[in-house]
């Protein structure tokens, strides 16, 4: 039996000039998530990452924190997908301006995946990167963490769920920053867990809850 913990990275630059650069919240979200690992005595025997650097500074900070000892691989499977191309690709077929605020990019990047999702035009098809992601996480063994994103997180739950592509749209709004899903994998194949784990950002660190 394998269990997987898939881990959102913490929080990224959103509005800088390189928005794959986690924030200062985002930093001490990872710090937080690595001493959540560590309390959970999670102790895997594999650690994975995609080649952003969001993704791979989340888990050289976590992996640290947690008491984990062991080198983070990469592989581009994990990577998000280009949440930024898909919105400039939404707005230019729209023929409509840019969002004025975080809360309009959401809208215009729910639409924008929902579109995508279900077979739009767009750089590079979603069953690809569902497929990947797939492949990727069939290939793990043992324990393991993998820090990845929420594109990912979502696509592989809606898949585990038997759940139709509009869920991932849903499960993509809600992935919190740094939060923890278990998928186990035993002989009847991949079972879904849990879900967006984020108990570590309530109490004394629910200032670090974050969504984007």
């Amino acid at each position: 039996m394998s269990v997987v913990y898939l881990i959102r990275h913490g929080q990224a630059s959103f509005g800088a000039a390189d928005y794959d650069v986690l924030s200062p919240t985002g930093h001490r979200q990872a710090e937080v998530l690595g001493e959540e690992l560590r309390s959970r005595g999670v102790d895997p025997a594999q650690a994975w990452s995609g080649t952003l650097a969001r993704q791979r500074d989340t888990a050289r900070i976590a992996l640290e924190a947690a008491g984990v000892d062991l080198p983070c691989q990469t592989d581009p499977r994990w990577n998000e997908y280009d949440h930024l191309g898909l919105v400039q690709h939404h707005l230019a077929a729209a023929r409509t301006t840019g969002p004025a605020s975080p809360r309009e990019f959401q809208a215009v990047l729910d639409a924008a995946l929902h579109s995508w999702v279900n077979g739009g035009p767009a750089a590079g098809s979603f069953a690809d990167f569902e497929a990947g992601a797939w492949a990727a996480l069939a290939e793990t063994e043992g324990t393991a963490v993998v820090f990845t994103s929420g594109g990912v997180i979502a696509a592989l739950c809606s898949r585990l769920l038997g759940l139709p592509g509009a869920a991932v749209v849903a499960l993509n709004r809600v992935v919190v920053n740094a939060a923890i899903t278990k998928v186990v994998t035993g002989r009847s194949g991949a079972t879904l867990v849990s879900f967006n784990e984020h108990g570590h950002f309530e109490g004394p660190n629910r200032d670090l809850l974050t969504y984007r």
